[in-house]
């Protein structure tokens, strides 16, 4: 009655978060913890977002289309081309476009639609970084792939090393999941790297999907998307690429996002979303338009991430391998042992934050890559930042 490809899914990171510290004590005089354990923006919905919401009511009446509509395709097209520059017409929001009801659920299902029963004669596998995004392994396991799990060290600037790939994994891969900004270190890729996973993908025939999700907070120099590599030639094939409100406007309860990419690759994924996606309701599609016309609530936006990354800096600079994030709003801190860091800022300190551990694959030896590792998301407002920095830098020495 119950699916065996479970058994192949640990519990999801939040659970075993919970788990990890469900036997300690909050230390005394403090009720709850400082939250710095889940990526949930806390700047505040942008109040150009309201009035749509009021203003739609009457949508609730009808099956949203799950296509979106014909004005919200063109808006998404038309910032997608003004954020990379793209030339006019490289994205058809007729064809190359298509919002998703928040990009989990779009990054989990674009391998249900890009993975084939077999591939070559073999059984396909799916690439992942690893540390990684858990819906990548959650996809790759319901669509019948292989996930193979591609190591992020800090001397390969935590992306997958593209020059490691072997020919023949490459030959059997149906999908590459590849995040720039990373998440969790916030590595970016640059155009070089992009241009060389476009190039494989498509001599090796898979769907590189391409997250760029935390694109629009980054520290110094806006991240490249991989839609600047297919205006180089014009070609959509092969590639994908998804966007999100969440982080970019602090909207994660609006589940908004989008895939723009391959016209071919996209028609089938609205075929196979037809039958299993949900649509939003035609209020949020239409505050979802506002929000991608509207670019002075994102500068904002990152301006209150930055700040928060000085100071940061102030407090953890020279200590547990600390670096400026390029994109995203995490720290990948180097604290000996993720795990044990966890709990004792949890029972110490009043502050949560998720062990690297929870976020990466195991090796076949049991050792993982992000054991010594913590991921602290800089989502709260400034002084109550500053304040969990403080305990973790005091706590843990």
């Amino acid at each position: 009655m119950i699916s065996d490809k479970l058994d192949d899914l640990q519990d999801y990171p939040f659970w075993r978060m919970n788990a990890l510290v469900g036997d300690i004590p909050l230390p005394d005089g403090h009720d709850a913890a400082i939250p710095m354990w889940i990526g949930e923006p806390r700047h505040g919905v942008p109040e150009i977002a309201r009035a749509p919401l009021r203003g739609s009511f009457e949508g609730y009446g009808v099956y949203p289309p799950i296509e979106g509509t014909p004005s919200l395709r063109r808006v998404m097209a038309g910032w997608l081309a003004r954020r990379y520059d793209l030339p006019e017409g490289l994205i058809d929001p007729d064809r190359a476009m298509l919002p998703v009801q928040g990009t989990r659920e779009g990054l989990f299902t674009v391998a249900l639609a890009a993975t084939p029963r077999a591939k070559g004669g073999r059984a396909p596998a799916a690439l992942l970084p690893n540390p990684f995004y858990q819906p990548y392994k959650g996809g790759a396991l319901a669509a019948g792939a292989e996930p193979v799990f591609l190591p992020c060290a800090a001397g390969a600037n935590f992306l997958p090393d593209l020059d490691d790939l072997a020919p023949d994994l490459l030959d059997r891969a149906a999908i590459f999941y590849l995040c720039s900004p990373a998440n969790p270190q916030g590595a970016v890729a640059d155009l070089a790297y992009l241009r060389r996973a476009v190039a494989l993908a498509r001599a090796h025939d898979f769907l590189l999907v391409s997250d760029e999700c935390y694109a629009e907070i980054y520290d110094r120099e806006p991240p490249p998307g991989v839609m600047q590599i297919c205006a180089e030639d014009g070609d959509l094939a092969n590639v994908v690429c998804f966007h999100s409100l969440s982080k970019r406007s602090s909207a994660p309860g609006l589940r908004h996002g989008f895939v723009a990419g391959d016209p071919d690759f996209l028609a089938a994924f609205l075929r196979l979303r037809k039958y299993a996606a949900a649509s939003s309701a035609m209020a949020h599609y239409a505050a979802a338009e506002a929000l991608w016309s509207d670019e002075a609530h994102v500068v904002e936006n990152r301006r209150l991430y930055r700040e928060k990354i000085d100071i940061a800096e102030r407090i953890l600079a020279g200590r547990f391998g600390f670096f400026r994030p390029p994109g995203g709003f995490f720290l990948w801190l180097d604290v000996g042992d993720g795990v044990e860091a966890a709990r004792r800022l949890w029972g110490e300190a009043a502050v949560k934050v998720l062990p690297g551990r929870y976020l990466a694959e195991d090796r076949p030896d049991g050792s993982n890559d992000a054991q010594a590792y913590i991921r602290v998301a800089l989502v709260n407002d400034l002084e109550t930042t500053r304040t969990a920095l403080t305990r973790i830098a005091e706590t843990l020495g």
